[in-house]
């Protein structure tokens, strides 16, 4: 491999199972689910969606950044949490972003679907009210808005840019992140994505896809076993909220800072699918797993275990288990598949998975994939049994998006 891939140096999270990093490792280490009852919005009788996975609200007052008086003009839930995990993961790692810093840290933390919860309110308040939209409803849906607020927090004034590939978005925006550090363009770079997508036409525009997961009239269901990835009995995803930072440095800057790191991004690769807008192809599929490994210079049987996208789909589960066969052959590791625990966090899902594995690869525990019956057309090792001690050096996250936006990363625990 070579010495100059970028270094993990930081990260945080949060997700439907909590708010802070320890507390949603513990939660998916013991299986348990995050998905309950769709509170978001006032569901009606008859609205085809009715759970979900939601985000708590968090204690503002440590972060004044964060006060109501700050965030006035930025309702959409968005801002707050991505500057949330953006400050605590610098501040985990030690990074102080000065002045003769700034113009060598690179923001690529981006989102899927941005603050359109904004943009009906103001449609809402034209309808009923008669009144123009606020001056703040336009920014406040400018999905290149998130990386901005960001960067004025932070001050950081490298590269920036919004990269922008559906549900793959969070993991592209370390790619891209990759790229500037690899090319000199920046030593640090501040990536990873938020999505606070239960917003009432989002849900609902799901569901006539037939890709959320619906409860059967007469028939309910607990909340906690709707996501089930992989599972013979699989009836799509769950939609839910999260956001996930992970800053990238080069190896030279990490060390001349004493910052410590004990995962790199070894390999990538990002293809499209050039087909369908929602439909995967298994051939790009497939070549955008080979080509991180290969990047990787890694044989295949190094990959302890992968980090599947996983959504719950029919189709979308199929795809991805007939890409890893076709990438493996008949020696498929283990599989995670995090959205079991979560649900879909949109664009964040795959910025938060990449945080669970990593944990993972520090911990020596892979996480399990709840509610997992066996699919006899996906015979796959999917963790079923609960949490599994195991040694990974290396692990392949897979992510792909709407538009046929394919997107993987392999991740390397040093010694």
């Amino acid at each position: 491999m070579a010495s100059n891939h970028p270094v993990i140096v930081g990260y945080d999270a949060v997700s439907a199972l909590g708010t802070d990093l320890e507390t949603q490792w513990d939660r998916a280490v013991k299986g348990h689910s995050g998905i309950g009852r769709l509170t978001r919005f006032p569901v009606p009788e008859g609205f085809p969606v009715r759970i979900s996975g939601e985000v708590a609200e968090i204690d503002t007052d440590p972060y004044p950044f964060l006060s109501p008086r700050s965030l006035a003009l930025w309702p959409s839930p968005i801002f707050k949490y991505a500057m949330l995990v953006v400050h605590r993961a610098l501040a985990k790692c030690g990074i102080d972003i000065t002045p003769s810093l700034s113009p060598r840290v690179a923001v690529t933390f981006s989102s899927a679907v941005g603050g359109q919860d904004a943009v009906l309110a103001a449609d809402r308040r034209m309808i009923a009210e008669g009144r123009l939209p606020p001056p703040y409803a336009n920014p406040n849906s400018c999905i290149n808005m998130v990386g901005g607020k960001v960067s004025i927090l932070t001050g950081a004034t490298g590269p920036i840019t919004a990269t922008i590939t559906a549900c793959a978005t969070g993991v592209t925006s370390m790619i891209i992140g990759a790229l500037l550090l690899e090319t000199g363009r920046a030593d640090i770079a501040i990536c990873g994505a938020v999505d606070f997508a239960l917003v009432e036409p989002i849900v609902a525009g799901f569901a006539t896809m037939n890709g959320a997961y619906q409860e059967k009239p007469g028939e309910p269901e607990p909340t906690s076993i709707a996501s089930r990835p992989f599972s013979v009995d699989r009836r799509g995803f769950v939609i839910s909220e999260g956001a996930g930072c992970i800053i990238l440095a080069t190896r030279d800057f990490a060390a001349a800072h004493d910052l410590e790191h004990g995962i790199e991004l070894v390999g990538w690769a990002m293809t499209s699918d050039a087909r369908h807008f929602v439909a995967p192809r298994l051939e790009t599929v497939a070549r955008c797993m080979a080509e991180s490994i290969d990047m990787a210079g890694i044989s295949l049987h190094a990959v302890a275990s992968v980090n599947a996208h996983a959504t719950s789909t029919k189709v979308g589960d199929r795809v991805e288990y007939q890409a890893l066969r076709s990438v493996f052959g008949d020696h498929l590791p283990p599989v995670s598949a995090n959205k079991s625990l979560i649900g879909h966090a949109m664009g964040a899902s795959s910025a938060i998975e990449t945080i669970f594995a990593m944990e993972g690869m520090l911990r020596g525990t892979l996480l399990p994939t709840i509610n997992h019956t066996l699919d006899p057309e996906l015979p796959l090792d999917c963790v079923a049994e609960g949490a599994r001690r195991l040694d990974q050096e290396f692990v392949l996250k897979n992510s792909f998006g709407f538009g046929g936006c394919n997107a993987c990363v392999v991740l390397h625990r040093k010694a």
